[in-house]
């Protein structure tokens, strides 16, 4: 990994050394440990992990979650979503991929790429 400032490189040896001292050693045990509230909250502990790196992390074990960022609040923005916090915006997203009958973690990527290619 080549990270281009400390900070994150301090972050991923938080989460590494978080992992490894819960014996997380695969992606298995990674998409299992996700699953437990305490763990995601101990995640949160690491500096310089918010939300959506816990739920992008989760993305990346085949949790389907939807993980706000940039691109997503500013889809929302411009549908006319008010401004909303991390939690609220997230659950608007999860419960609009319930009833279009979509994946949450492929209508995520779906407007992620859309408000990419619109930017």
């Amino acid at each position: 990994m080549r990270f281009r400032h400390a900070r994150k490189a301090a972050t991923a040896r938080g989460i590494t050394d978080l992992l490894a001292a819960d014996g997380v050693d695969t992606r298995d045990d990674l998409h299992a440990w996700l699953g437990h509230q305490a763990h995601r909250a101990a995640l949160r502990t690491v500096e310089g992990v918010g939300p959506k790196s816990v739920d992008y992390l989760g993305n990346l074990v085949g949790r389907s979650q939807i993980a706000v960022d940039v691109h997503l609040r500013a889809f929302a923005a411009d549908a006319g979503v008010p401004s909303l916090g991390y939690e609220r915006l997230r659950t608007a997203y999860e419960e609009a991929a319930t009833l279009l009958g979509h994946d949450k973690a492929g209508l995520e990527h779906a407007v992620w790429r859309y408000t990419r290619a619109a930017g």
